[in-house]
Parts: structure tokens; C-alpha cells; sequence
């Protein structure tokens, strides 16, 4: 079994309408651009395009970092990430 410490965490941000892709695609940027600028693992982001109407952008992350990031990124939503 895996320590706490191991977990990781989805950090999801939703868009919808007929820009979502492009919007999330453009918020993975600035996600990647922040993560790096705070010296933190960029490994683990990317976009999903569920349908021309639905995308999201994400970042995975360690589950103790959840906390801070998600006063400074205010995410959506997030879940425990399963590869």
C-alpha cells in the first residue's frame, strides 16, 4: 500500500461552449508557465476534449501540494489521479 505522501491529485479546470478547446488549451500554457515558475514538476498536465462543446485542462499533482495550489490556482474540481 502506498503512503499518503505517494498520492497524487487531478486538478481540474472546465470549459464549455464553442472555444473550449482552444481556452483550455491556452490554460494548460499558463498552468505549465506558473508550475515552472515555481519550480514545481510540469510532467503531469494536459487537455481533455470530450466533445466540440466540453474540454478541460488539468494538473497533476502531489497530494500535499493540493492545499497552497488550490488557493492560488482555484481549480474547479479535483480527484485522486490513477494512472
Amino acid at each position: 500500500m502506498a503512503d499518503s505522501i505517494d498520492k497524487k491529485v487531478k486538478l481540474i479546470w472546465d470549459f464549455r461552449g464553442p472555444a473550449a478547446a482552444r481556452t483550455a488549451e491556452h490554460h494548460e500554457k499558463h498552468l505549465v508557465e506558473f508550475m515552472e515558475a515555481q519550480g514545481l514538476n510540469t510532467e503531469m498536465t494536459g487537455c481533455d476534449h470530450l466533445n466540440e462543446m466540453y474540454s478541460m485542462a488539468y494538473l497533476v499533482v502531489e497530494e500535499v501540494e493540493v492545499e497552497n495550489l488550490r488557493k492560488l490556482l482555484k481549480p474547479h474540481r479535483g480527484q485522486i489521479f490513477k494512472p
